[in-house]
């Protein structure tokens, strides 16, 4: 295992395009959330919002770089057809899913670290000038508050999560064109599908089968009771979408030729 993740890691950090798309996980995610915590007012005490999860509204646009990275780590051998050459030096095929798996998830957790460090940092500056202020009732925003550090903690694995199943999607598909519409589609769409229904009840079981939806509850401090489902549990969800895709990734490697 050792040896394929070596393989897996050379491979990766001798193209140029990971590096640029972990930069670009950082800077979207930062940037989206000043963003939105500089357009966001709060005017008078009581406004309702849930200032951590808006520092933590760029994880949703960082999201995109992180699945881009898996499936290029694993679809651009295919395009090249240097996956018959992996699989001669990896023969068992769960290990070299694993070793693809591992090299590009560790780096998607470095960077959503340096990611949400940088989107809760433009919260902590930005959001007093918004109205965000003790007089209205938030206290400054920081990592010594325990909601604060679940949801920041939990956005970095949500992004892990996230590159897990891009990877499962990748192997499974194995076009890299299609991979990517499939993983971003499966990010993007199936929200928005989801509040198109106008059965109160389908959306709400809906929801809390959603990956994204249900994955994002981690980021929730306040109202956390009401949603479809607690934040950890909420994560899980997204942590079992991640653990098929991958498991029928697996299945698929196994059952078909390079």
């Amino acid at each position: 295992m050792s040896r394929a993740v070596r393989a897996e890691w050379t491979k990766l950090r001798t193209v140029p395009g990971p590096g640029w798309l972990l930069a670009l996980t950082v800077v979207l995610t930062a940037a989206l959330s000043a963003l939105a915590v500089a357009v966001v007012r709060c005017d008078a005490a009581g406004c309702g919002y849930d200032q951590v999860r808006l520092a933590l509204t760029g994880v949703q646009l960082g999201q995109a770089p992180v699945a881009v990275l898996a499936v290029l780590a694993v679809c651009g051998e295919y395009g090249t057809g240097m996956i018959r050459t992996s699989l001669a030096a990896v023969p068992r095929r769960g290990t070299l899913l694993a070793a693809k798996a591992a090299v590009v998830t560790v780096p998607a957790l470095a960077a959503g670290v340096a990611a949400v460090l940088g989107a809760v940092l433009a919260g902590r500056l930005l959001l007093p000038g918004s109205g965000f202020t003790p007089e209205h009732g938030y206290a400054p925003l920081s990592l010594l508050d325990g909601p604060t550090l679940r949801a920041a903690a939990g956005s970095v694995l949500y992004l892990g999560l996230v590159a897990l199943l891009s990877v499962g999607i990748a192997v499974a598909v194995r076009d890299a064109a299609a991979a990517t519409g499939a993983a971003l589609g499966l990010l993007y769409l199936s929200p928005l599908a989801i509040r198109l229904i106008g059965d109160e009840d389908v959306q709400r079981v809906l929801w809390q089968l959603s990956p994204v939806n249900a994955g994002l509850a981690v980021q929730a401090t306040t109202d956390a009771a009401v949603l479809p489902l607690s934040p950890w549990a909420g994560l899980g969800v997204l942590a079992a979408w991640a653990a098929a895709a991958l498991a029928l990734g697996v299945v698929l490697l196994k059952r078909r030729d390079a």
